[in-house]
């Protein structure tokens, strides 16, 4: 048969693929943690929760994607730091809920597949396993021309996570007024907020390699911060009962975020003289315009997760995260 066609020709490109999971199983096989041996190339992943130390598990997943983020760093070039938003949006529901992050598998979706591109972009996600101490054990990578622009691309994540029986928070039955709210800071707006950061940049006139108004470098370095991990700092806590309740700070901001983690009948009340406002958040309300009611549910105003704790266990908290904070507390709604 002559000029038969390939699946080259269609615009996907086998060998690339190929390439992309030969670069990639190094960058998996560092996440490797007990209960789990990242092997990429299967058709799914096995885990053992009995060698990870578990004696009665609830298991707990997730998704997420990184928003309108992804276009920025798309449109300069800047991929390596856009996994550790993918993973942090997923292990730090997981541990809202107690949970300890286990597995984590990527979606990856492409018009056509740069393999220097991808592989960037996997390696940030590696490192964001690392930090919590999840195991990258697999994903897809999809070559969709025709679907997206040339260049473009798109992310999801899932995560796995595991929680002892009895342990899931929040612990709404041990809620009083009174408990206090500890603050855990966050690394900028993290992965959230970014279709009005995106105007306000527009509004502005400034360029993403100009210098950030509000300091962290060039612009597009300073609002492609990841987003923090907090399982180092919280699953400590957790493992010891310690908390009450936790809740991370994404879209919704200070507004929709706290009431999940609180019980019927109680209430968040903010002192929101415990913290400064930071700069990143200040010059985006001020460049955009932007009502203090508007910032306080769409952004996370510089607290990325909140921890419920009784006040005979605050000063423990404290002491386990150094620049943690008490930002409120619980009162009768």
């Amino acid at each position: 048969m002559t000029n038969g066609l390939t699946y080259a020709d269609a615009g996907v490109d086998i060998d690339a693929g190929a390439a992309l999971v030969d670069a990639i199983k190094p960058l998996a096989a560092a996440t490797g943690r007990a209960g789990a041996e990242p092997s990429l190339g299967g058709f799914g992943a096995v885990f053992d929760l009995k060698a990870a130390g578990y004696a009665d598990p609830l298991l707990v997943t997730t998704t997420d994607g990184v928003g309108t983020k992804l276009r920025i760093a798309i449109d300069t070039g800047r991929h390596d730091t856009i996994g550790i938003d993918l993973v942090a949006m997923c292990v730090n529901d997981l541990l809202a809920q107690g949970a300890e992050p286990l597995l984590f598998l990527d979606y990856y979706a492409t018009a056509r597949l740069d393999v220097a591109v991808a592989r960037s972009v996997v390696a940030g996600i590696a490192e964001g396993c690392r930090r919590a101490g999840a195991a990258l054990v697999g994903g897809e990578t999809a070559e969709m021309p025709g679907l997206y622009a040339e260049g473009d691309y798109d992310l999801a994540g899932f995560a796995l996570g595991a929680v002892e029986r009895g342990a899931v928070l929040p612990w709404l039955d041990a809620q009083r007024a009174g408990d206090l709210l500890v603050a855990l800071p966050s690394s900028g707006p993290h992965s959230n907020g970014y279709s009005l950061i995106r105007r306000v940049v527009e509004r502005s006139g400034l360029k993403w390699d100009a210098a950030a108004p509000f300091g962290g470098g060039a612009l597009a370095d300073a609002l492609l911060e990841p987003t923090r991990i907090y399982v180092p700092d919280v699953l400590p806590l957790a493992k010891a009962g310690l908390l009450k309740g936790g809740a991370h700070i994404t879209g919704g901001g200070l507004v929709e975020n706290p009431p999940r983690a609180i019980a019927p009948g109680l209430r968040a009340r903010f002192d929101e003289g415990a913290w400064t406002l930071p700069p990143v958040f200040d010059w985006l309300q001020r460049e955009g315009g932007i009502t203090h009611e508007e910032l306080r549910r769409t952004f996370n105003c510089g607290i990325g997760f909140i921890l419920v704790v009784g006040p005979e266990a605050v000063g423990d908290t404290l002491s386990a995260i150094p620049d943690a904070f008490v930002c409120g507390e619980l009162s009768p709604a």
